[in-house]
C-alpha cells in the first residue's frame, strides 16, 4: 500500500483554514459557504498497521495520546500527525455538521447540512476504547463541544454484552 498522503486539491484548500478553537486546541474552520453533502476534504497521513500506532500511541505518552489516527475497516490506521493535512485538525463535536466516510480505504470528510464561512467544521469521532471506561479514561477522552446534546466524552458507547439464555 502506498503510504504517502495525497496533497490537497485547490478545492479543498479553499474552503477551510485552520484557526485556534474554543472548543480544543485549533480548529479547522469555513472560509466560504459549504453546501450539504459536499466533500470538504480527505484525511491524509502515513498508513501503518493498528500494532504500529499503538506503538506510537505509547511512544507518545501512552495508549490515550492517539487523537491523530483514524481507524480503517481493514485494520489499518491513518496517522494523520505524519504527512497529514489541516484535516487533522477537525474537532469532535456531538452534534456534529460533518461526518467521515470510508471509501476503498481512503476517508472523507462531508458536509451534513449547510456550513457558513467562519463556522467550525466537526465530526464525532465515536472513539473506540476497548478498555474500561474508568473515570480517568472519560476525562482523557472530555467532549468540550457544549452541545445541548453533550454526552460528555468522544468515546463510542461500549456495546453490551448480552446475557446468556440458559
Amino acid at each position: 500500500m502506498n503510504s504517502t498522503p495525497s496533497q490537497p486539491s485547490k478545492t479543498e484548500s479553499a474552503c477551510y483554514e485552520v484557526r485556534r478553537s474554543a472548543i480544543h486546541g485549533n480548529g479547522v474552520f469555513a472560509t466560504r459557504d459549504i453546501e450539504p453533502g459536499e466533500q470538504i476534504a480527505e484525511y491524509t497521513g502515513e498508513r501503518i498497521t493498528s500494532d504500529e500506532s499503538a506503538l506510537r500511541a505509547e511512544a507518545g505518552g501512552g495508549p490515550l495520546n492517539h487523537t491523530f489516527f483514524f481507524s480503517l475497516a481493514d485494520g489499518m490506521v491513518i496517522d494523520g500527525g505524519r504527512g497529514g493535512n489541516d484535516s487533522r485538525f477537525i474537532n469532535h463535536a456531538c452534534e456534529p455538521n460533518c461526518e467521515a466516510q470510508e471509501d476503498e480505504g481512503r476517508v472523507f470528510i462531508y458536509a451534513l447540512h449547510p456550513i457558513m464561512r467562519d463556522e467550525e467544521l466537526k465530526y464525532n469521532y465515536a472513539l473506540i476504547y476497548e478498555e474500561r471506561h474508568t473515570p480517568a479514561v472519560k476525562k482523557a477522552f472530555e467532549c468540550r463541544c457544549g452541545a445541548p446534546t453533550c454526552t460528555g466524552t468522544m468515546l463510542a458507547p461500549k456495546k453490551r454484552k448480552r446475557a446468556k439464555a440458559g
